[in-house]
């Protein structure tokens, strides 16, 4: 939005990653207030004139571990209705993690698309656009809203921490399921070019019925590589897990887990202490305040965003294109 004044506002419950954005941005963090009444109520509002201001908000809308993945995304809208009041010229809600984007579609009757729903809240508190960061399924994220979106990719995230640390290994990234498999090329297709040298890769078998995974096949070529398996969330780290041991029992001879977001349910700790798994990498979008044990945590990596959220605001401000940093 040139010549307008860029605005970066972080919400509470992600101030510390807002911080961490608005250093790499070189923005400080514009003022606000938020306030919470006995009986659950609360407001926000900013602080500072937003009047004809090009505004970013950061929230970032997990569950927990102070506030509900509800409470996140309601304080969010909130907020940026007040933006809008207060003459805001252009607001960009930027979420790196995105509650409800998993439930795009019916499967089964009379089922909610809560994505849409989600959309539609969004659009009516005046969002002009909204920023998210490896989403599950990109283009039915894309179709359930009418305002622009943008939806970032972790590539580049792992593509600089792959090439610093194995840029001499032989890598086979990996997708654990067939919907993953475009997100698994385009980190293939980012490390062939960033590396120089040919990256091979490989697809696991999952099916999903009444809440039981099955599946035993593997397609691939993964013998005596590093097999890299991409996900754009671990919950349980069941999928994982799978994939790791297919992998394994194809001949890989190390395995390193690439997830975006971190939810880190129960159970997850026991899963990833596994000798299938050498080693997790997240990003921050969510902290891994759920993450419990030695075993697990001395095989968690975790990158920062920050620099990738930083980068897109900026290019957004300038009306520069960014389809390099975009999930395909």
């Amino acid at each position: 939005m040139l010549g307008a004044p860029l605005q970066l506002f972080a919400l509470n419950a992600t101030k510390a990653f807002g911080g961490a954005v608005a250093t790499a941005l070189g923005t400080p963090l514009a003022a606000h207030e938020e306030r919470g009444f006995e009986d659950g109520e609360h407001k926000s509002r900013p602080l500072d004139d937003v009047g004809g201001a090009d505004v970013y908000v950061i929230q970032s809308a997990h569950g927990g571990p102070l506030e509900s993945a509800n409470d996140k995304l309601c304080r969010l809208l909130f907020f940026i209705g007040a933006l809008k009041d207060a003459g805001a010229g252009r607001v960009t809600a930027v979420t790196p993690y995105l509650c409800y984007a998993r439930k795009d579609r019916r499967t089964k009757p009379n089922d909610p698309v809560t994505t849409r729903y989600v959309a539609a809240l969004f659009e009516a508190v005046g969002t002009n656009r909204v920023v998210t960061l490896e989403v599950h399924n990109p283009a039915a994220f894309e179709n359930a809203f009418r305002c622009p979106t943008v939806a970032l990719t972790g590539t580049p995230l792992f593509v600089e921490y792959l090439k610093a640390n194995l840029a001499g290994a032989p890598l086979a990234v990996v997708s654990p399921d067939a919907g993953g498999m475009k997100r698994a090329e385009q980190l293939r297709e980012a490390l062939e070019t960033a590396l120089g040298h040919p990256v091979r890769k490989g697809l696991a078998e999952k099916y999903r019925s009444a809440g039981v995974v099955s599946g035993d096949l593997f397609a691939g070529d993964v013998a005596g590589a590093t097999a890299l398996i991409v996900d754009d969330l671990i919950s349980t780290g069941g999928t994982l897990l799978r994939a790791a041991q297919a992998a394994r029992d194809a001949g890989a001879t190390r395995v390193i887990a690439l997830v975006t977001h971190g939810l880190f349910m129960a159970g997850s700790a026991e899963t990833l202490a596994d000798p299938a798994i050498d080693q997790l990498i997240v990003s921050d979008s969510v902290p891994p305040f759920r993450l419990a044990g030695a075993t697990a945590m001395n095989k968690l990596t975790v990158l920062s965003a920050a620099p990738l959220i930083a980068a897109a605001i900026r290019r957004l401000h300038d009306d520069r294109g960014l389809s390099d940093l975009m999930a395909v």
